[in-house]
């Protein structure tokens, strides 16, 4: 079943290890143009197309190849950009006109790990229905259409100026980043080769780091998921901030001036703190199960009503969609502006944190050191069979007690993982030692329950 390989990020699996191998990439480039040519109503459109792009993992060039040769196979045109950021592709989806984007990327994973996001024609994730649709398409023979139906394959040579200039757009004109000495760490990913170009521009002096892929080094030791690395090249350069990508390029953290890291809780913080100074803020923010208690008293402080959605971009996504808003969040730096993007875009609300210190006229130090977050504890737990959390009379047990001690001054949150065998379990509150003691007394039990 393919379903279990529907992640919040898309398709994603270990190259080499059923079913994410170049055979099964051609089956699904297949499966996924066969579906656009069947819903293809547009008679002047003799083929559908699909943007490819990847980040820098030496296996992308296994599964482009493969990819493509399904597509071509099922009649689709094939538009090929080579290393781009995840929501590039999106942007180039919709700005050729083009029925999906695909990215071959296993964003912030390491580089052995390989797998595919899908975005609609309007740049967004998949819907469940055409999850359900590429199910049931993979389960039927390949059946190559006729010679002179078969589709075509291009390389688009203007790709990475597009999307510059699309990122550029989203910084207001009036503003610039002269002044700013900003350091960039590019994860040796997708935004190796975009990302200083847009900042300096803009004005910043960029010193980039992380900005050398061989193929094999994405997100080794660089990038969102390793800040000290960011930290270090910031305090080393006397920088004003530094700012980290993952390998796919929509997850964001900064570093201020001072080594502190800033998440994407606080940097959604700051963005819709300034839209509702400008009266400009529609609606309020999502965010997730994950998002600190700190921030969303803080949203309540300025009057920013604020929501909550499952862990997930995709999640969030769909719950701004529902209401009508623009804001939202996740704590690991995915960071949805959809007044600027139908996706979340690292480079984008970076810009946007960037524009909104501009306003404040504060550094990203001053701009956050009102808003610390509380100390959170997450356990990952190894589970040997299903658990039903919510009816487990022990774990409810534990889960109260804590819930009890901490007095609504903190917060208790268990959750299976979707990708792996793992119950998380997570505490948050205003005492660290407190916050500890307490989530590995839950996970004992959690442990202990899922061994009997």
């Amino acid at each position: 079943m393919i379903r279990q390989f529907f992640g919040t990020d898309g398709i994603r699996g270990v190259v080499g290890q059923s079913p994410i191998t170049p055979d099964f990439f051609v089956r699904l480039g297949f499966a996924i143009g066969s579906i656009l040519t069947k819903n293809n109503t547009d008679k002047k459109i003799k083929h559908p197309s699909v943007v490819i792009g990847k980040d820098t993992r030496v296996s992308g060039y296994m599964l482009e190849s493969a990819l493509e040769a399904g597509f071509i196979a099922a009649g689709v045109d094939v538009y090929l950009t080579g290393p781009m950021p995840t929501p590039a592709i999106a942007y180039l989806t919709k700005a050729l006109r083009s029925q999906a984007g695909i990215v071959i990327s296993a964003s912030h994973n390491p580089f052995p790990d390989n797998g595919i996001k899908i975005f609609s024609e309007q740049g967004e994730k998949l819907s469940d229905t055409f999850e359900t649709e590429v199910e049931l398409a993979l389960s039927q023979p390949i059946h190559t259409v006729a010679p002179h139906e078969l589709g075509k394959a291009k390389r688009v040579d203007d790709a990475e100026g597009r999307y510059v200039e699309f990122c550029k757009s989203t910084f207001p004109e009036k503003l610039n980043l002269r002044g700013l000495k900003i350091v960039l760490d590019c994860a040796h990913g997708a935004t190796y080769h975009v990302a200083p170009k847009i900042f300096s521009e803009l004005g910043a002096e960029i010193i980039a780091i992380g900005n050398e892929p061989d193929g094999f080094n994405i997100n080794l030791d660089v990038g969102s998921t390793h800040p000290k690395t960011i930290k270090e090249a910031t305090l080393k350069h006397k920088a004003d901030l530094g700012i980290a990508f993952d390998g796919d390029g929509d997850r964001v953290v900064m570093i201020d001036h001072l080594g502190n890291i800033i998440d994407g809780d606080q940097l959604v913080l700051v963005i819709a703190r300034v839209l509702k100074e400008k009266n400009q803020l529609k609606g309020g923010v999502v965010g997730t199960l994950m998002t600190n208690m700190a921030i969303e008293k803080a949203f309540a402080q300025l009057n920013i009503e604020f929501t909550r959605t499952y862990v997930g971009d995709r999640y969030v996504l769909e719950t701004l969609l529902e209401k009508g808003w623009y804001i939202g969040a996740e704590n690991s730096g995915h960071i949805l502006t959809l007044d600027k993007h139908s996706t979340g875009d690292a480079i984008i609300a970076s810009l946007q944190v960037l524009k909104s210190l501009r306003l404040l006229n504060q550094s990203l130090h001053d701009a956050t050191k009102d808003s610390p977050l509380y100390p959170q504890v997450l356990i990952n737990v190894k589970t040997h069979k299903k658990i039903d959390l919510e009816k487990n009379k022990s774990i409810q047990d534990a889960v109260k007690n804590v819930e009890s001690k901490l007095n609504n001054k903190g917060r208790v949150l268990l959750r299976a993982s979707g990708t792996e065998p793992k119950i998380r379990v997570m505490v948050e509150g205003e005492d660290l030692k407190e916050v500890r003691t307490s989530a590995e007394f839950i996970a004992k039990v959690v442990e202990a329950e899922t061994e009997a």
